[in-house]
């Protein structure tokens, strides 16, 4: 790994374009950092794939009332090498669809809505970011950061506000399995800790929007330290994934004035959180079953009812 600041969106590993279900989560989770003018081709393509599949880069830079090097671009920030490859991905989304696989949208949660509209509501958002985030998540890149935390010397997990809760969550499951982790929320600690770090060590760095100052900062510590780096955000285009040798891209629901970003995103990095965690798991089944159940053995007693003697 060289020193070099890794191109933005890369994070610094090819992947390979996002499957056809992946798409619409991917429109969702890119589109607030996308120009005006991309994010008219994203929603474009996102709201008739079926019509946008059968239009050429130039049909589709008419309809948007942009231009063909828009059309491009925004192909290749959703994660197309080309817009060949995203028509075809609008014709496999396109079939889902038809086939009655697509989910429906609700309405925002108004002031108004009776308890149990707001329940359902919040349901379905729930399950809508944990979907896209499913069908967006790189799996390669997923196993290769499970690769690296698997083997580390020490794992530091960095993230402020609800990320920093997702980083304490993350942290407290790799201490259950025996590994040396420890997650930063002061972000003076977090650099002097980066400081550290070293190749064979690993450092993540959780934030939602991709820019969060405190966090980015001990990344690159880490990163020119030479230890693995890795960024689990919804903005895999932001700041903080020039730092990353990984990303892994995270999706939310939609913002609305009773729904702030922070309760779906949080949603999003813990089910990211959870499955990197199981495939640490697994990679380290030997050590890890045995610290398990040692763990679960040590608090047994203090999840039993009390006996009072009088």
């Amino acid at each position: 790994m060289t020193n070099d600041v890794k191109e933005t969106f890369s994070g610094g590993t090819a992947t390979a374009p996002p499957a056809p279900a992946a798409l619409a989560a991917k429109v969702r989770t890119l589109s607030p950092s996308m120009t005006r003018s991309m994010q008219r081709v994203a929603e474009a393509v996102a709201g008739d794939p079926a019509g946008c599949a059968a239009l050429t880069v130039t049909g589709l830079a008419e309809l948007t009332g942009t231009s063909e090097a828009t059309v491009v671009r925004t192909a290749r920030i959703l994660g197309y090498p080309g817009y060949r490859d995203l028509r075809l991905a609008l014709a496999g989304l396109a079939a889902q669809q038809q086939s009655g696989r697509a989910p429906s949208v609700t309405a925002d949660i108004a002031v108004d809505d009776p308890v149990a509209d707001v329940v359902a509501k919040l349901a379905h958002d729930e399950r809508q970011t944990l979907a896209d985030t499913a069908a967006a998540l790189d799996t390669v890149q997923l196993g290769a950061v499970a690769a690296a935390c698997a083997t580390a010397r020490r794992i530091d997990v960095y993230g402020v506000g609800a990320s920093g809760l997702v980083a304490q969550d993350l942290v407290q499951k790799l201490l259950r399995i025996g590994l040396i982790a420890h997650a930063h929320g002061d972000p003076h600690l977090a650099v002097t800790n980066a400081v550290q770090l070293r190749s064979g060590d690993v450092a993540l760095a959780i934030t939602h929007s991709g820019s969060t100052g405190d966090v980015i900062e001990p990344l690159r510590v880490a990163f020119e330290h030479g230890a693995t780096t890795v960024a689990i955000t919804g903005r895999p285009d932001g700041p903080v994934s020039q730092y990353a040798d990984h990303v892994l891209t995270t999706s939310t629901a939609r913002e609305s004035e009773l729904r702030p970003a922070a309760m779906s995103s949080r949603t999003s990095q813990l089910l990211v959180v959870d499955c990197l965690f199981t495939c640490v798991t697994q990679r380290t089944y030997e050590t890890a079953a045995p610290a398990l159940a040692a763990s679960y053995e040590a608090l047994a007693h203090r999840h039993s009812p009390r006996t009072t003697t009088r």
